[in-house]
């Protein structure tokens, strides 16, 4: 049975999107820190500096394959004019110590061999062909910051370099929910996607079983916030952000952002709580201004905002008072506005990034450069 309109949770203000960032940067703090195999830690953030306390490599490495030689042994040396090496060729493969006395490797093809003896077609430094000792790193050196997220990279280095311990991140565990009982298309969408989103912003999202509600989900033992999926508006069915009042409390319901005027934020026990509108594009919005923030904040990690500068081809309008999220797509050398207001999923589709107008502004002339942030 429906409400009783009195009873319908309403919005009596759109608070600035500046200020909702702000309550949440004072609400939500970093979570604890646990330690995962390296293996696993791709996308973690990490909670402490690692510092890597040894020399690699000990001594001198040949880089390449070739002649392990002296460079002055070379000097002068053309393929018209061949200098003769002392002794028989030294053959080194990539990884192998030098030999005493050497500071260079030949490649094969500055080399020639005749019979025993090899001769140099061209003149080489000292070092070439040579990784130096402490060439791949050298003791205080800093292979991952607080707060960075770990990439394949970093662990690709951090494995070549045996480091072999675990690390300590901070893995903000959040789960999805969403608000109503049945199997909405859209709905599932949006927690599909925001489970991913998670997942890729260093988090882990598990989602709490079908009907579970935002009390369902605060039930779940150990996750560090919560996201509700639909009932923030204000439609009969709506009680999302009256539940939330009810178990905790509400530090905003209404953000001055569109698509996602509806946002809704709290805490319950001092676990964060973000309620997203359950369409499409403004759970998106919401996302990617508010709930990335949050997980941001979780990780112990910043933001990350930054995009491309771009020319505009075609202006964009936008309501002063309110930040607009505008998608645009690659036209000729510019962006064109794609969609704004409402954002269709073919648009989303078809988008290449999103440009923010800020909230004291009415758009962007023809030919202004604008910041395009990538979708993600």
């Amino acid at each position: 049975m429906a409400e009783p309109r009195s009873e319908i949770q309403r919005i009596e203000r759109l608070m600035p999107l500046a200020d909702a960032l702000a309550r949440i940067d004072r609400l939500v703090s970093p979570v604890a820190t646990r330690p995962v195999e390296l293996a696993r830690a791709r996308g973690r953030c990490l909670a402490a500096d690692i510092v890597f306390k040894q020399m690699r490599p000990m001594s001198a490495l040949a880089l390449r394959d070739g002649v392990a030689l002296s460079a002055d042994a070379t000097l002068d040396a053309s393929s018209y004019a061949p200098v003769p090496l002392a002794g028989a060729p030294h053959f080194v493969d990539v990884g192998d110590p030098l030999p005493a006395g050497a500071d260079a490797v030949a490649p094969l093809d500055v080399v020639e061999l005749r019979g025993a003896a090899a001769w140099a077609l061209a003149p080489l430094a000292p070092g070439d062909g040579v990784l130096p000792q402490g060439g791949d790193a050298t003791s205080g050196d800093i292979l991952g910051r607080e707060g960075a997220r770990l990439r394949a990279s970093d662990l690709a280095a951090m494995s070549a370099l045996g480091v072999g311990h675990d690390v300590h991140v901070r893995e903000p565990r959040v789960c999805i929910a969403t608000a109503g009982g049945e199997r909405d298309p859209v709905v599932q969408a949006i927690a599909a996607m925001v489970v991913r989103l998670v997942g890729d912003a260093g988090g882990l999202a598990t989602m709490a079983p079908d009907g579970a509600g935002l009390e369902g989900a605060i039930a779940q033992v150990g996750e560090d916030a919560v996201v509700i999926i639909g009932g923030s508006g204000s439609g009969q069915r709506d009680r999302g952000v009256v539940e939330l009042a009810k178990l905790g409390s509400v530090s905003f319901h209404g953000v001055g952002l569109t698509p996602g005027e509806t946002a809704a934020f709290g805490t319950i026990a001092q676990r964060p709580v973000l309620i997203v509108p359950g369409r499409l594009d403004a759970a998106l919005a919401v996302w990617l201004t508010l709930g990335r923030s949050m997980l941001a904040r979780l990780a112990g990690a910043t933001v990350d905002a930054g995009g491309s500068p771009v020319l505009l081809t075609r202006k964009v309008t936008s309501t002063l008072g309110l930040a607009e999220l505008v998608l645009v797509m690659r036209e000729g050398d510019g962006v064109a506005p794609l969609a704004s207001g409402y954002l269709p999923p073919s648009a989303l589709a078809r988008a290449d990034g999103f440009v923010i107008v800020p909230p004291d502004s009415e758009g962007f002339p023809q030919g202004a450069t604008v910041d395009m942030r990538p979708l993600p």
